[in-house]
């Protein structure tokens, strides 16, 4: 994923939730509506999301360490999954608590026009953000479905960006639907209901992004595509074989580890064998340019070794080779 095209969908989604929480909590203060009380603090949790977002991939670029020798392409994983926290339990839990509240003690909204306006305009705000995360998804996630995209991305930023946006429209057209209710008929219960709504939803959402981001934060292998780029890429028949078994893992959502035990013609010198692995790596680079540590182990091909080992059967030579 292009590291600018998320950067730009987490500022527009970033100034977007901002002039949005604002304006919900005018609408609040002069219409005691409690949907736009639980939308404000939603829109105030989102701004920070996106601060979390940017912190993690500015942090994420730090020069590795002798402590961290993999670098920290990580932490994008990890603020990442600090986002579905927040939209848990200060977005999803703060709204049904409030819409609780409402449903329990209703009153009457008051100056109905302010929250009536304030999510028209928070609405129009959220589409603009939520249709600049759609156009830059449409260039990285090529003919894969938006499920799709946002289960295997491994770049969390656009992913999370997406749902969050989803969730606020999602959300506004909720709360929007509760004042009007409780408006036309009198009682200040359907502006509580709404509010729940609001929260069950938040909750929902955070709840596929923890799953998601855990997958990334536990590792995960290249994409299918990936790999079969790094296997025709290692095998060429004269000098590698054949794979005898191969291991890919993401550092980060720009960097790739390939280890991979090689089969070498048996009567090759240490000389040859040594050429043969930086060949092969370069092959690999030029591939798959992502993959950034790679280690090739030499070996002479047993299929009883291979199989006693549990590595399953070998990768032969690509077609081609």
């Amino acid at each position: 994923m292009s590291a600018a095209g998320g950067t730009k969908a987490i500022v527009a989604a970033l100034v977007a939730n901002l002039s949005i929480a604002v304006a919900k909590f005018l609408a609040f203060l002069f219409s005691g509506s409690s949907s736009m009380l639980a939308e404000s603090v939603h829109s105030l949790a989102d701004s920070g999301n996106q601060g979390l977002l940017l912190l993690g991939g500015r942090r994420a670029k730090r020069e590795a360490t002798p402590q961290h020798p993999f670098g920290y392409g990580r932490e994008r994983y990890i603020y990442a999954f600090l986002v579905s926290i927040v939209l848990f339990s200060v977005g999803g839990m703060f709204a049904i608590y409030e819409g609780y509240e409402k449903i329990k003690h209703p009153h009457a909204i008051d100056n109905w026009y302010w929250p009536i306006g304030v999510l028209v305009f928070a609405i129009i705000a959220e589409t603009f953000s939520f249709r600049t995360a759609i156009k830059e998804s449409n260039e990285v996630r090529g003919s894969l479905s938006w499920t799709q995209f946002v289960r295997r991305a491994k770049a969390p930023e656009l992913p999370v960006v997406l749902l969050e946006d989803l969730g606020a429209l999602v959300g506004l057209i909720l709360a929007l639907v509760g004042v009007s209710v409780a408006l036309a008929t009198g009682d200040g219960v359907w502006d509580g209901i709404g509010t729940l709504c609001i929260g069950v939803l938040l909750i929902v959402i955070a709840v596929v992004l923890a799953a998601e981001t855990k997958s990334l934060l536990l590792g995960e292998s290249a994409g299918a595509e990936e790999v079969g780029k790094i296997e025709a890429a290692i095998v060429d028949s004269a000098s590698v074989t054949r794979i005898i078994h191969m291991r890919t893992l993401h550092l980060g959502p720009e960097e790739l580890l390939v280890a991979a035990k090689i089969a070498v013609p048996n009567d090759n010198t240490a000389a040859e064998i040594a050429a043969s692995i930086n060949a092969a790596e370069e092959r690999i680079r030029a591939a798959v340019p992502i993959a950034r540590v790679i280690y090739l182990e030499p070996d002479v091909y047993d299929a009883s070794a291979a199989a006693a080992a549990g590595a399953g059967p070998a990768k032969p030579p690509a077609p081609g080779h």
